[in-house]
């Protein structure tokens, strides 16, 4: 059998093999113009149109067919064909070529390319173009056939994973559904100002319109199903692929090594090299390693065969035919293709009573054949497709043969209409490509010529409301106009900063820039936003580093310190304060809007807001500095550095009695030098009194916050608060006593005046001027007596107390308090002299 197939070979049988971008099909184009005449199959419609247009520049529209299901262009004179491969005609021609001839292997088709790789044969030379890993299969099939290797004209590298919004620019992304294609096309318009849009179910028409703009600049990236692997000549520099699996129309499967390159390789135009990638770096949608090498060194696996189904079916009747196309090939390399949509479409209808009652002879079997031979354009499956069949041959079968005028008419006229969305036109699209196959009939209808214009007319306007409405829904023109002109001349944007701030590109506004921090106008459409942006940041460099130098050439009044511990310069934030070994050590971070200054201005800016730091420190809260340094002092006593420890860790504010051991052994210079500090040691708390000033409290606030202490502040100018009101503690600055709380520089004053007015331990009467002044009540006095060491006596016959000087408890029954884990002079509460 496989004798009788190959036995029309005249002319030299040559296969021409290699990855993409070798050179094969212009080659085949070339050797087909030398000749007097000459037929090419391709694999898709689209990659037919393409040639055609090329071959007819070379020889005139007089001398060159197009030969596909849907559209039909055979001029009298033609003598070059170019064609899908099941439309190859079986005609006498001195040159044959069928191109991607591995497709052999593909399940649904795979028999077309098989069997065209077996009988189509060329007069005087024939050429087999396909993948390397064909090699074994022609060896197999045509022993005596010459192999040509033809090597890549260009390197392809694997550039890793990006990002859609990283994308280079001459990009084409792939996607293995028409959802998925749409669903990236609408990131790219909402990123990047748009892309175009390729997929093997467009019409001719709509894709040499989408790469149009794609060749001329207009966008600068393409969305593409696999069918962009199929040799569509685009000057794409990378391919993306969204996604490794697809769904092949019986199961999801990850893509073939091969399939991965043949898509891969549309990176990179003759001489110019190309890269591939990913949009994920991991899990099911990222290369292997393995993978990554097998592309990139164009290694793959061998084919080790092809499928096969009868080309010359037995028409002798329904029974003989399908026995015919289910019949096994002779053992080899050959094995019997899957079931495809044709021959489940006419098992179905052979089970039909009517059909066998009208299936009379061999031409109403060819007939009937003919008919399930109609493609499934709309991808409806079986059922729904295989009643369209059914209704078309019932026609066919009956009367006078031909499909009524009125039917016809009236189908096609419902597709003629360009209303509805991208999917909906897509879909009408699909739908009339049904009507042209059955127009390019001759003997399908009665007046074929008249319907296969109409059908044609009707799907050039459906292709031209396609473009439209995708270009309409992908394409940003205004601001893939603006990437242009950033591209090709960022410096001549006319990028304006108003003196609020505003930011206006061509007097768009577009947004306003705070300090260092670019927001975009709130008005501001999302797709425009990114790209607008874009244009701005080229031209704010200049701004920002004029605002860098001002803020460092700033007088420490044009900064603030804000209740969170953010440092605002002219009310911009530009830092932050975070916490250091102690409140009174700091440390500043830069804001991250200060990012897009250079390395080196970032490094001054953070010198002078260390500085603004530490003089706003030794100005608000000088004596935490002064604690920081006696605490650190080496020729300070341990019991002077412990005491100084503590009390910065609290802020400067902190009882005395639990410090009492410490305070205790403090040498008359260790006092001294705390009192330089501006310590108070008080009678009851040790505390800096300037820190009880509405600033420097804010100051002191700000630092313990950064530590999670933050205490909650009194109001300002405030001495006595009632107790349980906000700021009515000691790390507030308020000590509590009664039902009041007394502002602690207050009480210390109090503390003296009693302690001056007591003699020894004699009975005396203090002078409560002082305390009722300040608005503290008997029982407020009472207790804060009783605190300070004094023990009230019975009452004069006037009714004022009398008050004996008792002294407070030993130090040695309370443990010193101290200092927080995290505080770097918490040892120092252990430390011993030695010796």
């Amino acid at each position: 059998m496989l004798g009788a197939m190959t036995s029309r070979v005249s002319g030299a049988v040559t296969a021409v093999l290699g990855p993409t971008n070798t050179g094969k099909t212009h080659l085949a184009i070339e050797r087909m113009c030398a000749h007097s005449s000459g037929i090419i199959g391709f694999p898709l419609r689209l990659l037919a149109r393409e040639v055609y247009d090329r071959v007819v520049a070379l020889k005139g529209p007089d001398q060159v067919a197009l030969v596909t299901g849907e559209e039909k262009i055979v001029p009298r004179d033609a003598r070059w064909f170019l064609c899908t491969a099941e439309s190859m005609p079986d005609r006498d021609a001195a040159f044959v070529a069928l191109d991607e001839a591995q497709l052999g292997v593909d399940p649904e088709r795979g028999h077309v390319f098989t069997d065209r790789l077996l009988r189509a044969r060329g007069r005087e030379e024939t050429m087999i173009l396909g993948s390397e890993a064909l090699r074994p299969m022609i060896k197999a099939l045509m022993p005596d056939a010459e192999i040509v290797n033809r090597p890549r004209f260009s390197t392809l590298t694997y550039a890793g994973a990006k990002k859609i919004s990283r994308l280079p620019k001459r990009s084409a992304i792939v996607a293995f559904s028409a959802e998925e294609v749409y669903a990236v096309a609408e990131m790219l318009r909402r990123l990047c100002g748009g892309a175009a849009v390729v997929m093997g179910a467009l019409s001719p028409r709509t894709r040499n319109a989408q790469v149009a703009m794609f060749q001329a600049g207009e966008v600068d990236y393409l969305v593409a199903t696999d069918a962009i692997g199929m040799g569509l000549n685009m000057d794409v520099a990378h391919v993306a692929f969204a996604g490794l699996s697809k769904f092949d129309g019986r199961r999801q499967r990850r893509l073939t090594v091969a399939e991965m390159a043949q898509i891969a390789g549309r990176a990179g135009r003759h001489q110019r090299d190309g890269t591939f990638g990913a949009l994920a770096d991991e899990g099911p949608d990222a290369f292997l390693p393995e993978e990554i090498t097998a592309i990139e060194e164009h290694r793959f696996p061998r084919l080790e065969h092809l499928f096969w189904r009868e080309g010359e079916p037995d028409l002798s009747s329904i029974d003989a035919l399908i026995a015919s196309l289910e019949r096994r090939p002779p053992p080899g390399v050959l094995r019997a293709a899957p079931l495809a949509m044709d021959l489940q479409v006419f098992k179905r209808l052979a089970d039909e009573r009517w059909v066998r009652d009208r299936v009379r002879g061999k031409a109403m079997v060819a007939r009937l054949w003919a008919a399930c031979g109609i493609p499934d354009f709309r991808k409806v499956g079986l059922d729904p497709h295989a009643r369209f069949v059914s209704r078309v041959f019932g026609y066919l079968s009956e009367g006078s043969g031909h499909v009524p005028h009125q039917w016809f008419a009236d189908e096609i006229a419902r597709l003629d209409t360009m209303a509805g969305d991208v999917e909906t036109l897509a879909g009408r699209l699909s739908a009339i490509r049904s009507w042209a196959y059955i127009a390019q009939r001759a003997d399908w209808l009665a007046d074929p010529a008249h319907w296969a214009d109409r059908t044609k007319a009707i799907e050039e306007r459906l292709s031209d409301g396609l473009h439209a409405s995708l270009t309409q829904r992908f394409v940003d023109k205004r601001t893939t106009a603006l990437i242009r002109q950033i591209g090709a001349d960022a410096a001549s944007l006319p990028v304006t900063v108003g003196p609020e701030g505003e930011v206006l590109v061509e007097d768009h506004p577009i947004g306003r820039l705070e300090g260092f921090r670019f927001t975009v106008e709130p008005g501001a459409r999302a797709a425009d936003k990114r790209l607008l942006l874009a244009a701005a940041e080229k031209r704010l460099g200049h701004e920002r580093a004029r605002r860098a130098e001002g803020l460092m050439a700033a007088e420490p009044r044009a900064f603030t310190l804000d209740d969170e511990g953010g440092v605002l310069w002219e009310g911009h934030g530009v830092a932050r304060l975070n916490a250091g070994p102690t409140p009174g050590r700091p440390q500043v971070v830069l804001h991250r809007d200060l990012e897009c200054l250079d390395r080196n201005v970032r490094e001054r800016i953070a010198g002078r807001m260390e500085r603004w730091l530490a003089e706003g420190i030794r100005r608000h809260v000088p004596g935490l500095a002064a604690l920081a340094a006696l605490a650190r002092d080496p020729q300070a006593t341990p019991a002077l550095r412990a005491t100084a420890a503590a009390l910065e860790d609290l802020g400067g504010i902190a009882p005395r009695m639990p410090q009492r051991a410490t305070v205790d052994t403090l040498t008359q210079p260790d006092r001294k030098r705390l009192r330089q500090a501006g310590i108070t040691i008080g009678a009851l708390d040790l505390f800096d009194a300037r820190l009880l000033k509405p600033e420097a409290a804010r100051w002191r606030r700000v630092l313990l916050g950064l530590h999670g202490r933050a205490p909650t502040l009194a109001a300002p100018g405030a001495t006595v608060l009632e107790r349980g009101a906000a700021g009515a503690v000691l790390a507030s600055g308020f000590r509590p006593l009664g039902a009041q709380a007394v502002r602690i520089d207050l009480v210390e004053r109090i503390a003296r005046a009693a302690h001056d007015a007591r003699a020894g331990r004699t009975p005396f009467t203090p002078d409560a001027a002082l305390a009722t002044s300040m608005g503290l009540d008997g029982a407020t006095i009472a207790r804060l007596m009783a605190e300070l060491g004094f023990r009230r006596l019975a009452a004069e016959a006037d009714g004022t107390d009398r008050w004996r000087w008792h002294g407070r408890p030993p130090a040695a029954k309370q443990p010193p308090a101290r200092p927080a884990p995290d505080n770097a002079f918490a040892a120092l509460a252990d430390w011993r002299p030695h010796g």
